[in-house]
């Protein structure tokens, strides 16, 4: 392989695949390399056996502004969750909703049985005040670890240690909540003004949908990239001579590629599948243990919300736990047989996945969140650690790439 062309993007993840997106509209002549064999980085899903088994529990959040730019929310066909959580409280499941989004649950959260209610009220302002008040004021206000801006909001330590620790560590894949006080603020945002689905193709539809309008022979699977230089990027086949290149594989192999960027500790997860013909809950809900077990995350099951995550008569539950050193299987299952307060014995163990490198961490200062996305010699790169540590922060990214891309080229114009 060899040629050129004016911008290679390195990477056919959410970032990569937002930034062919920008430069295909700015009629700027791309081209994207993919080492593996399928778009969407760290979102994918396998279809086994009529079960739609994304890469460790997802869900898309209709609240990230850069989706609606890229693709048509109405085509995945989203099936929702319940604004809210269940929280299993020794021998009671207690329900709490997000009151912007459920009127009619708003006085049994005021009355359950999770901290106090002076927590539950300070909460609710917290959660508030970061959906209403303007970005730039969020990102200006002094910077602290998660954990410590809870404490500052108020809240006491049984409704962190029986709420928010089991919630978040799901979200953020960081038990210590040592994650920028900044990025807490964007993730309550997102959650307070969104809703949360998943598509009826699995996560995969996501980067499908926005991959759909990009001309499929400017997009090259299977070609590791090997080394990146000013105006060259060399493959295993050959090399490509360009004006400008945009790493956005993940933090790892993007280090390795482009050795001047810092490192980036990476956090993961493990998601165990299971199987059952009678759902141990008929609600869209996650449920969160609030017996201060710290193994499992959440749980929920997924086809609730999107029933085409399983054939007709079976459910799919999802069960996440921070970390890769996962406990065996048996040992979820005894935890799962005590949050859903029933026997999980005739449940089928599907599979168990493992995502080791599932987010970047970002503990303070993450500052204004956006970090710088050009280095120099027309070397750019894009990724969810140059932003929040999400979906919506790879896309930004990837457009926020190309913006500086686009901005270098005309200047050499």
């Amino acid at each position: 392989m060899a040629g050129e062309t004016d911008v290679v993007i390195v990477g056919g993840g959410l970032a990569g695949l937002a930034a062919a997106r920008r430069l295909h509209r700015a009629g700027v002549p791309w081209r994207l390399l993919e080492a593996g064999d399928r778009l969407g980085g760290r979102v994918a899903t396998d279809a086994v056996d009529g079960y739609l088994l994304d890469r460790g529990f997802q869900v898309l959040n209709t609240a990230y502004p850069r989706l609606t730019g890229l693709l048509d929310l109405a085509a995945l066909d989203l099936g929702w969750f319940t604004s809210g959580v269940l929280v299993r409280r020794a021998d009671r499941l207690e329900r709490l909703v997000n009151p912007l989004r459920d009127l009619a649950g708003a006085p049994g959260t005021l009355t359950a049985g999770v901290g106090s209610l002076t927590d539950r009220l300070r909460l609710a302002s917290f959660a508030t005040s970061c959906a209403v008040l303007p970005i730039g004021q969020l990102l200006n206000a002094p910077e602290t670890t998660s954990e410590a801006a809870l404490r500052q909001a108020g809240l006491s330590g049984a409704i962190v240690e029986e709420l928010l620790r089991p919630f978040l560590s799901g979200v953020l894949l960081d038990r210590e909540l040592a994650t920028s006080s900044h990025v807490l603020a964007m993730i309550l945002r997102a959650f307070a003004r969104g809703r949360i689905g998943l598509p009826a193709q699995g996560m995969a539809a996501l980067p499908r949908a926005i991959a759909g309008p990009l001309p499929a022979e400017l997009i090259e699977l299977r070609t590791p990239v090997v080394e990146v230089t000013p105006g060259r990027v060399r493959t295993r086949t050959g090399e490509i001579a360009c004006r400008a290149v945009v790493v956005a594989v993940d933090p790892p192999a993007a280090a390795t590629l482009l050795p001047r960027l810092a490192r980036v500790r990476m956090h993961g997860y493990t998601t165990y599948y299971h199987s059952t013909d009678t759902p141990p809950l008929t609600e869209p809900i996650l449920l969160l243990d609030g017996d201060r077990r710290e193994l499992v995350a959440n749980t929920v099951v997924a086809s609730n919300a999107a029933p085409t995550y399983a054939p007709a008569g079976r459910h799919l539950v999802a069960t996440s736990v921070v970390g890769t050193q996962a406990p065996p299987e048996p040992v979820i299952r005894r935890e799962l047989d005590r949050l859903y307060g029933r026997s999980t014995a005739d449940w089928t163990h599907l599979t168990t996945v493992t995502v080791p490198n599932a987010l970047p961490a970002a503990p303070p200062p993450q500052g204004r969140l956006r970090k710088p996305v050009s280095l120099g010699d027309g070397l750019f790169v894009a990724g969810d650690h140059r932003d929040t540590p999400s979906i919506q922060g790879a896309l930004a990214s990837g457009w926020r790439a190309v913006g500086a891309v686009l901005a270098e080229l005309r200047g050499e114009g």
